[in-house]
């Protein structure tokens, strides 16, 4: 009678697995993509791709795009998207260009007035959206006319140039190399450079080894030793490369660095956090978060609030690298952002993605973009191409979502 109750071992109730494909494709697939594209654009343009002065212009042209898509994952996981960005991105450059051009404050003074302007511009979206109940969808559509126009009109039409260098070399500057760097052969290395690439290869190899061991202490399904390994090997194999590439161009920009910080703080705020647990469980289930004590009204607020403090940044980053404030600053940022969300992994009705994801759906973007700048592909072209990119990463989406389902 006790064996007939007793609870069932349990590798009884589920084998271990392998794989859960539709999670592993979604977790994997768009890195997969990522290489498949730079090899072949690689072979398209005769090797011009991976140039160290092409991988630097990809992340300093791209970087706008990365730090707008950290913040549209936040929103995207709750099953909306804030389609204001890209003219907040015109307002805070045009007042920037007002602040150091026109009346020429101290560029750091402005940069933090910046900030906080970006700031209230999201309490002022987040407002309308958690408390007011005003669709995301309608109200960041309303602050894309708003901004646009306030843009505008500070402009006046004109583009205002140029800033001080202390402001362009955020995004067009490079770290220094205190170790006085090297020659080798003719071609200078860039030592510093060098040293922390390879100190974070040993940190996220440390990461994944402390990860897996962890996963198998508590019980839960890792991957099989080889493909672990593989994984490991590769990635710390794409780091080496990438950055010797840069090392021996002029070193790692400012704005990845940055950015990395961005990413980092991001990715760890999301996963294992109380905060990001609630942004996940609120475009899990809303009605399930609220009855669980998610102040579901106070997390919209505040990741519409951190939507348009990361425009500001974008903002001033893309005002850096052009060296001007133009009225036309901004258009489309808002589609590249959420394109890149979608294309990284995140599920059209929330509640599924990563900051990491978010991040590399952004860099296949941006190699799409310069591969076919080189190869001489048009600009109408691209943006065609693109909406099809985006249309296939939905359609993916919903095609291994379903696919979940019927295996669950």
């Amino acid at each position: 009678m006790s064996e007939a109750v007793t609870r069932p071992d349990r590798a009884a109730e589920k084998p271990p697995s392998v794989f859960n494909v539709g999670a592993s494709l979604r977790q994997y697939g768009i890195f997969l993509a990522l290489v498949l594209i730079i090899v072949l654009f690689q072979f398209l343009t005769d090797g011009r791709l991976l140039q160290p002065n092409n991988v630097t212009s990809l992340v300093q042209q791209n970087a706008y795009v990365l730090i707008l898509a950290v913040g549209m994952l936040l929103c995207t996981l709750t099953g909306n998207v804030d389609l204001s960005v890209g003219s907040v991105v015109c307002f805070i450059g045009a007042l920037c260009g007002v602040m150091m051009v026109d009346l020429q404050w101290n560029p750091y003074v402005a940069m933090l007035v910046a900030l906080a302007v970006g700031a209230l511009i999201g309490m002022w979206q987040g407002f309308w959206i958690a408390f007011v109940n005003v669709p995301p969808f309608i109200a960041t559509l309303a602050g894309m006319l708003v901004f646009r126009g306030l843009g505008q009109v500070i402009m006046k039409g004109q583009t205002k140039a140029p800033f001080p260098r202390e402001f362009q070399v955020i995004a067009s500057g490079y770290i220094p190399d205190p170790l006085g760097g090297a020659v080798i052969g003719a071609t200078k290395v860039h030592l510093f450079t060098l040293l922390i690439g390879f100190l974070i290869v040993l940190l996220i190899i440390f990461g994944e080894i402390k990860k897996r061991n962890k996963q198998k202490h508590y019980g839960f399904d890792v991957l099989p030793t080889g493909v672990w390994l593989a994984k490991v090997i590769f990635i710390a194999a794409a780091l080496v490369a990438f950055t010797v590439v840069f090392s021996v161009y002029r070193g790692f920009p400012n704005i990845l660095v940055l950015m990395g910080i961005f990413v980092v703080g991001y990715q760890f705020v999301a996963s294992k956090t109380i905060q990001g647990r609630h942004i996940y469980a609120l475009g899990g289930n809303r009605k399930a978060a609220e009855l669980s004590g998610v102040k579901v009204k106070w997390v919209m607020f505040w990741i519409y609030t951190n939507m348009a403090v990361l425009a500001a940044v974008a903002a001033m980053v893309f005002t850096a690298r052009l060296n001007s404030a133009t009225p036309k600053a901004g258009q489309g940022f808002e589609m590249d952002a959420i394109a890149a969300c979608y294309v990284g992994g995140s599920a059209v009705s929330g509640g599924v993605g990563t900051v990491i994801g978010a991040v590399v759906g952004g860099l296949f973007i941006g190699v799409l973009n310069n591969g076919m700048s080189i190869i001489g592909i048009s600009t109408d072209w691209q943006q065609a191409i693109k909406g099809f990119v985006l249309l296939a990463a939905v359609a993916f989406d919903l095609y291994s979502k379903s696919r979940s389902s019927k295996v669950a």
